[in-house]
């Protein structure tokens, strides 16, 4: 054992010795913390990138899970909406095409659907016509949902069912427009409402002497006058198609009728050439 000394005791050249060895000491232990803080770093770091993939995964679940909690209610009202639409329609008159029915059923719905996100609405039809109102929309009257819906139904050519353009409470704050559909010579108000403004997307429908939001002297319960009226005008636009089979056989008729009668000139001709010979 080497007697202890003070550091004011010890000669030049020990501590000239000494702080390399010290210095050297620190250096190195200087390195072994480096890499010790540089490995908790990495694992840090590895740690957090794992918490985020974590959370996402997390969050992408959610996703999906409120998207199905949500979306398939509405989707499952539709479907529901759709088959009794369907059915309304085609107890309109015992001729209606069940297949014409549907596919304007579909149409309907779904279109409303669509319309509702390209016009993004927002909130109620009342918020979204003031929006139009003011200019912060281009699209959302109840006249706007009417016409972009029967240009769709328009497409369908329907030939067991007729296009009506509804309109209530005319020229004033609470007019509204719709689609109505009828049977074969049936009568307006015998047709059933079709309107995807009031409901903001989600097709309203119902016959139109039933539509208690639209009725004439309500002072005391309903009244059961409707306060629907057929325009004409739009009426007209509506119904300004062909039927899809009318076409082609009006073609083929008079194709038959032109081919016979060139075949009957022609042994007109021939009889008339045997007469004359001898």
């Amino acid at each position: 054992m080497f007697p202890s000394r003070t550091l004011c005791e010890l000669s030049l050249p020990s501590i000239l010795i000494s702080c390399p060895r010290i210095s050297v000491f620190h250096a190195a232990a200087a390195r072994v913390g480096i890499g010790l803080s540089l490995q908790f770093r990495s694992r840090d770091a590895k740690s957090l990138i794992s918490k985020m993939k974590m959370l996402r995964t997390i969050r992408g679940i959610f996703s999906i899970v409120l998207f199905f909690v949500l979306v398939h209610p509405t989707w499952a009202r539709d479907e529901r909406s759709i088959k009794d639409l369907a059915k309304a329609l085609t107890k309109l008159a015992p001729d209606v095409d069940p297949a014409e029915a549907e596919q304007i059923s579909v149409i309907a719905h779904t279109t409303a659907r669509k319309l509702a996100k390209d016009y993004h609405v927002v909130l109620n039809p009342e918020f979204q016509a003031f929006l139009v109102n003011v200019g912060a929309r281009k699209r959302g009257w109840c006249g706007h949902w009417a016409q972009d819906i029967g240009t769709h139904l328009k497409e369908l050519k329907p030939r067991t069912l007729v296009l009506h353009w509804g309109v209530a409470y005319d020229h004033t704050s609470s007019e509204n427009n719709c689609l109505v559909i009828t049977a074969r010579n049936q009568p307006f108000k015998d047709g059933i409402i079709l309107d995807g403004w009031r409901r903001a997307g989600r097709l309203f429908w119902c016959p139109v002497i039933k539509d208690d939001e639209y009725e004439l002297e309500q002072h005391y319960g309903h009244s059961g006058i409707t306060a629907w009226k057929e325009n004409m005008q739009w009426s007209a636009w509506l119904q300004d198609y062909e039927p899809v089979a009318q076409k082609p056989k009006k073609a083929t008729n008079s194709k038959v009728k032109e081919v016979s009668s060139t075949r009957n000139e022609r042994r007109s001709n021939d009889l008339s050439s045997q007469v004359i010979v001898p």
